[in-house]
């Protein structure tokens, strides 16, 4: 339905070994097509299985380092688990836990979590992952970045071994590797294509004298009916 008819490189290459049961380790950036191509593997396996999901013991895990990644995984991950009759939920800090907990309650049978609060469900015994089938790590460079190895590595130990295990990263620093040495099992490696090389961009840097003049020249980019994306230092200039 959103015209998504041809695989991505990062999808094309890890497709086949992920939906064929197993561990795979794909390297890829931020837009890549990442998502989908671990979201696809996961909601068909569980949907193919004949058990259910009991209370408080989902049967998949993707763990990300922020709540506004896990927001978008979640976003990607929804029609694909209707499609099968299954729920999701998001878990991280910073807001009740009520809401998560009383989803985990229901049968949430996909949990996108960040480490943090995932850890604190577990430790008051409003979460289990003796259940997992399928645990994703999606951008483990950044948590290793961030600080969450040590929790990330106490998380996939309450995981079965014997579950799959889908892990994504731009890079492979040690601590990243530290973890597919000890929770993964033969793990296949893909890598995408190569980033485009500068010369296909075309850059230019405006000079201002002045916020008001900032202001113009921002408007004037921003405006048009063409895509645009702007960054700023700020949530408030945002």
């Amino acid at each position: 339905a959103e015209g998504k008819e041809t695989a991505f490189p990062v999808q094309a290459a890890t497709l086949p070994d992920s939906l064929a049961g197993r561990d795979v380790l794909g390297r890829g950036r931020t837009g890549s097509g990442k998502t989908l191509a671990f979201s696809l593997p996961l909601v068909t396996r569980l949907g193919e299985s004949d058990e259910r999901t009991e209370p408080f013991h989902p049967r998949a895990l993707i763990l990300a380092p922020t709540r506004e990644l896990a927001n978008q995984i979640d976003l990607v991950l929804q029609p694909l688990a209707r499609a099968y009759r299954m729920r999701t939920v998001t878990v991280y800090g910073g807001v009740s836990q009520r809401y998560q907990v009383n989803k985990l309650e229901r049968g949430a049978d996909i949990v996108v979590a960040t480490p943090g609060r995932l850890q604190d469900l577990m430790r008051q015994r409003k979460l289990s992952l003796d259940s997992v089938q399928v645990t994703v790590v999606d951008e483990a460079d950044q948590m290793s970045d961030m600080g969450f190895l040590p929790e990330v590595t106490a998380i996939l130990q309450a995981t079965p071994e014997a579950g799959q295990v889908l892990l994504f990263s731009a890079t492979l620093d040690n601590d990243v590797q530290q973890l597919v040495d000890k929770f993964m099992s033969n793990p296949v490696s893909h890598g995408e294509d190569e980033p485009a090389p500068v010369s296909t961009m075309t850059h230019h840097v405006f000079h201002v004298r002045s916020a008001g003049e900032k202001k113009e020249v921002v408007e004037a980019l921003a405006s048009g009916e063409g895509k645009r994306i702007l960054f700023t230092r700020t949530r408030s200039y945002a």
